[in-house]
């Protein structure tokens, strides 16, 4: 019988490490280790710090920076977990040597600063530029809504506060009425009491929970002409709900601005706001000031740089505003691909499912109606009269007629089958029928403008570059470093938490395409 050496995995050996051997060049933490020790100025942490004569000495901010953005980068964002790898995992004992770094520090560390971490931010794209990544030739913006640490069901308006505290109370008092008939019953039901006690606890607690919100905050406005209310959240006001792809989330909307020559982040803000037609000005400026304060350029846009970005930053007050600052911007509206030729059989060769029947519907479109802008009416192909609900602005600032057709009309028309997106549930409407809309502005404006400059060959071949420069970054951030929510709560702590991983990105590509890959 063959024999082998013996071995056994339950014994401790005495092991001589020399960190900086386990730091490989060519690596993502070589190439933070590098940065943090060679390239960046920490100074900025040194201000919050009063312990020159007194108190026990701070870990040092270059430690706690490179193993949170080398955990960040492997997908860990716990604290608790970072602490654990920094005790077990030989290259975060190499980046922090041998710190015993406890977690309530780390986690310090990553709310606690948000201005050192944008000037981190800084440094970083200032190397980047300085080792030739920056093309500065397109930029292309976009933004990524993401959860944080806030819960939807604790949003809403000041008045469906006040109705959820009152169903609350009115729970508590239902609760309290059934203990007291269980007091009157000879039977022994402690086990039940104690259950109706702990609820009774919970919805007061709730209750509280609503009544001190509402009477320390304001109700929330939104940004828009009319300044209407906007939900409020109880775990974190600076959030906001906002309608995804995948549904409806409580959380922020990361936008980053990115480079094309290697998709390097030059800009990244975390906004507390669904729509992103209001980011635009604040990231455009924030990029001003930003190339000018590394004295890159005094204004990067006076350079003739291109500035793109999707149907979501398109509006009147956003076009008008490229076209004073004189920005060589293209952002369509979101009818652009409709007048593409190129597109025209979208809709037969990828027909958009009903969510009803699972199936196309085919619409008769508005074109189809009878519209009269002098006497402000409007008639359907089946010639019954629609009602005129009023007049209003759309978000480019033009007039727009609203009309609404009658159910009663709608029900037993022969062209329901084309006209209602969901016939087969015609019968079981309550409110109206079809209902169409028409514009009573024809006067050129700045989306116009925009829509002339998109439309053209030019334009389509620039913009063809958005999605290739910018989608590539989130696809990194969300799956490959696992951003799938914000840990962290107030719009102040996501912004850092955001830039630390736009950060990552940075640092990636200086290891990969920088002197450090050389």
């Amino acid at each position: 019988m063959a024999k082998y050496i013996p071995y056994d995995y339950n014994q401790t050996a005495m092991v001589v490490i020399n960190f900086q051997d386990q730091i490989q060049a060519g690596t993502f933490e070589h190439a933070v280790h590098y940065l943090v020790d060679n390239k960046l100025n920490l100074s900025c942490f040194d201000d919050t710090f009063k312990n020159d004569d007194n108190g026990r000495p701070a870990y040092d901010p270059a430690i706690l920076l490179k193993i949170i953005l080398f955990a960040y980068s492997k997908g860990i964002t716990s604290s608790r977990e970072i602490e654990w790898c920094c005790r077990t995992n030989i290259i975060f004992k190499a980046l922090s040597c041998d710190s015993m770094t406890h977690f309530s520090t780390i986690a310090g560390f990553v709310s606690g600063y948000p201005e050192s971490i944008e000037s981190v931010f800084e440094q970083v794209l200032l190397v980047c530029h300085e080792q030739g990544l920056l093309g500065n030739e397109l930029f292309a913006i976009d933004g990524c809504k993401l959860p944080s640490d806030a819960a939807k069901t604790w949003s809403g308006t000041h008045k469906e506060l006040q109705n959820k505290r009152t169903k609350l109370k009115r729970l508590i008092r239902h609760h309290m009425d059934k203990h007291q008939t269980l007091d009157t019953l000879e039977s022994d039901e402690s086990l039940q009491k104690q259950r109706i006690k702990q609820s009774i606890d919970t919805l007061n607690k709730a209750a509280d929970k609503i009544e001190r919100f509402l009477a320390n905050n304001e109700p929330r406005k939104g940004k828009g002409k009319r300044q209407t209310e906007v939900k409020s959240n109880i775990t974190d006001n600076e959030s906001a709900k906002m309608t995804t792809s995948k549904g409806t989330i409580q959380g922020y909307n990361g936008v980053a601005t990115v480079d094309k020559k290697h998709q390097i982040v030059v800009d990244a803000q975390a906004f507390g706001a669904g729509p992103e037609q209001q980011t635009l000005k604040p990231v455009i400026e924030r990029l001003k000031q930003r190339f000018s304060d590394l004295t890159i350029s005094d204004n990067i846009f006076d350079t003739g740089i291109i500035l793109t970005a999707d149907t979501g930053f398109s509006d009147e007050a956003n076009m008008k505003y490229l076209h004073d600052e004189n920005i060589n911007g293209y952002i369509p509206d979101n009818q652009f691909r409709i007048r593409d030729p190129k597109f025209a059989n979208q809709k037969k060769k990828y027909p958009r499912p009903s969510r009803a029947t699972g199936k196309y519907i085919p619409t008769i479109p508005a074109s189809e109606f009878n519209f009269d802008p002098v006497t402000l009416s409007c008639k359907c192909p089946a010639g019954k009269t629609l009602k005129l609900c009023g007049i209003r602005k759309d978000a480019q600032g033009r007039d727009k007629a609203h009309f609404v057709g009658r159910l009663k009309h709608c029900k037993g028309c022969k062209l329901t089958d084309k006209c209602m997106k969901n016939p087969q549930a015609v019968n079981r409407y309550n409110g109206v029928g079809r209902q169409v809309t028409f514009s009573l502005n024809k006067k050129p404006n700045y989306t116009d403008w925009m829509k002339h400059r998109v439309d053209s060959d030019k334009g389509k071949q620039i913009y063809s570059h958005r999605m290739s420069v910018v989608e590539p970054v989130f696809g990194n951030i969300s799956s490959n470093k696992n951003l799938r929510r914000f840990s962290l709560r107030t719009n102040v702590k996501v912004n850092a938490q955001w830039k630390l991983f736009c950060l990552i990105q940075n640092i990636e590509k200086i290891a990969h395409y920088g002197k450090l890959a050389a």
